[in-house]
């Protein structure tokens, strides 16, 4: 999930070291959703919002 993102924008021309820290980003916001919510991290994780 993270490495296919990473790869896809260093393909795309994107600094490697803008890219790494987007994806320690992703990786904090994952683990604080997960202690704030207490459950366990799912990788397919479905939002229950309806948008309309």
């Amino acid at each position: 999930d993270l490495r296919e993102y990473y790869l896809r924008k260093v393909a795309e021309g994107k600094n490697k070291m803008l890219v790494l820290n987007n994806v320690r980003n992703k990786i904090i916001h994952r683990a604080f959703a997960v202690i704030n919510k207490q459950k366990p991290y799912e990788k397919n994780y479905i939002n229950n919002l309806v948008t309309s």
